[in-house]
């Protein structure tokens, strides 16, 4: 697939449907109409690798192509409560079939569930804010957001179906693969095995407190019925998620902004364990089997933080740093107990070139010794089996450049280096170049 006839495509889709827009122009506060489409096209140049295994990513040199647009719809219905719906076109692939890294480099790939182009609803939720009073602030209107005046103490109610992601673990210069590091664990917090199905959506309810110098938010959603699954579960008695969030404001450089964010969670579902899988293939002899051991009532629980500052014009950093109990299976995001990042980000406004982002960050990913054993006996997860292992932390490197080519549109050429892929140290190292190709209305 070549990467501009491909975007040409699928923004063609969303724009003519974003046109409709000029329908709204005699009550823009009403609504609101935005459309992103991402092409990602990338490769690696092959690596050395002694043996592989089910879920091994593959030594030989390949590329692969991803895409997706997207088209946001609000409405206000009355004062304070408005509706979204975001129809969602993808397709394409990840390099090896998208399994053998944790830390996958393509985070457009989490949004697709069929390598054919597939249109779903995305996002169809309603929203309620309730004001306090405490002055007013200014909401700008943007995707999944209708221009407006609140009250800066509010309370904001979300029930429908979103990313849990859109309200979490937020941050200023890591969380948005389409615009910003394109590496899975450097665009959340790792080990926050969050409740999604395989295109990172759920079904549930959000509430959150705000003022101007902080928020709490708590969410209670649905989780998958498989591990990494596109059907999620029904039976949300006894498979759900939760999730809590405080913000606060900071400013660790006098006179520059930054936020700090500290989550916590639990999920439960129909997950396999990775000890009692250990124990059933010491008895029979065979792989241990991590599908042969689920079932309901197995937890998992964790905990990241996650902080951006401000530290010159045009120069921002952030760290995140995360960590679960790991003793049951990973279900929704990716494979990774604990994981460390930070990095930073830069704007060259003294060479000219104010609209540019340059974007540098490292993160390490560990997993725990359960996890570790069960990989090594040739047990194999949901993007994770090299029928062995040599442990080693899998350390990423990722360096990109974001450059305007026209007004709504930007190209980032990407480079990421991994250490120890899927956590072997006789595999790899493994180089992954990218570009991407960004538009949105």
């Amino acid at each position: 697939m070549k990467i501009l006839p491909a975007l040409a495509a699928v923004f063609c889709a969303s724009s003519a449907l974003a046109d409709e827009s000029v329908l709204f122009s005699s009550a823009p506060a009403r609504f609101s109409v935005h459309a992103q489409a991402t092409v990602v096209d990338e490769g690696d140049f092959g690596f050395h690798a002694p043996y592989a295994g089910p879920n091994s990513l593959p030594n030989n040199a390949q590329s692969a192509t991803s895409v997706t647009s997207t088209l946001f719809l609000g409405a206000r219905l009355l004062p304070g409560t408005e509706v979204y719906l975001d129809p969602e076109l993808s397709g394409g692939r990840g390099i090896g079939g998208a399994v053998g890294l944790a830390g996958f480099p393509n985070g457009e790939i989490y949004r697709v569930g069929d390598p054919q182009p597939t249109l779903y609803t995305a996002r169809v939720y309603v929203q309620q804010r309730i004001g306090f009073g405490g002055g007013v602030e200014r909401i700008k209107d943007d995707q999944n957001q209708i221009a407006a005046t609140a009250d800066a103490d509010r309370l904001t109610i979300v029930l429908g179906k979103f990313a849990l992601t859109d309200f979490f673990d937020d941050n200023a210069y890591a969380h948005d693969p389409r615009t910003q590091f394109l590496n899975w664990t450097l665009m959340g917090a790792a080990a926050w095995d969050y409740p999604a199905d395989t295109r990172g959506y759920t079904w549930g309810g959000m509430v959150e407190y705000h003022e101007p110098d902080w928020a709490v938010r708590a969410a209670v959603v649905a989780e998958p019925r498989s591990a990494n699954g596109l059907q999620l579960d029904t039976r949300v008695g006894r498979a759900n998620g939760s999730v809590i969030e405080a913000e606060h404001a900071i400013s660790l450089v006098p006179g520059r902004s930054g936020t700090a964010r500290v989550l916590a969670y639990l999920n439960q579902a129909d997950m396999g364990n990775y000890d009692q899988a250990l124990a059933q293939a010491a008895a029979t002899g065979a792989a241990p089997n991590i599908v042969a051991t689920r079932a309901y009532g197995r937890t998992k629980y964790g905990f990241s933080f996650n902080a951006d500052q401000e530290l010159a014009d045009g120069l921002g950093a952030f760290t995140r740093d995360s960590w679960s109990d790991g003793r049951n299976e990973s279900w929704a995001f990716v494979e990774v107990d604990a994981s460390e990042s930070a990095g930073l980000e830069w704007t060259p406004s003294a060479l000219g070139r104010p609209q540019d982002k340059l974007g540098a960050a490292e993160v390490v990913n560990e997993l725990n010794a359960p996890h570790r054993r069960y990989l090594a006996d040739g047990g194999q997860g949901f993007m994770l089996g090299d029928g062995g292992l040599h442990y080693g932390p899998e350390a990423i490197t990722e360096i990109y450049y974001r450059v305007p080519l026209a007004s709504s549109l930007w190209l980032t050429p990407d480079y990421q280096f991994f250490a120890n892929p899927a956590y072997n140290r006789s595999r790899g190292p493994v180089q992954v170049w990218s570009v991407r190709v960004h538009m949105e209305i």
